[in-house]
């Protein structure tokens, strides 16, 4: 029986880190399909959920890593549950879907 129920938790845990971006990107229906340079802002925000600053780089037209991708947004992403998954990458998906580059960790 308790094997069952940390089952279910561990289930649930996981489908409410998969749901959160989507659930937080839900909210916002006024964001560009398209940012300024013709990039995707659907595209980026995906990006960003794959791993976080990976949707920034996009925007930024790619180009040499260390002067287009946000290094901290992409090197915290590798930290459990505060980068992927967790609040970074939701944080870093909301700031490419509204077609912002910042390096903000926080």
């Amino acid at each position: 029986m308790r094997s069952i129920i940390r089952l279910l938790i561990a289930s649930l845990t996981v489908v409410s880190l998969v749901l959160a971006p989507v659930a937080a990107l839900a909210e916002e229906p006024q964001a560009p399909t398209r940012c300024a340079n013709g990039r995707s802002a659907n595209g980026a925000m995906w990006l960003s959920i794959a791993h976080p600053g990976l949707g920034e780089w996009y925007l930024n037209d790619w180009g040499h890593f260390f002067d287009n991708a946000p290094q901290l947004k992409f090197w915290l992403g590798f930290i459990p549950f505060y980068g992927w998954p967790g609040y970074l990458q939701v944080r870093s998906a909301i700031d490419a879907r509204n077609c912002r580059t910042l390096d903000r960790a926080a």
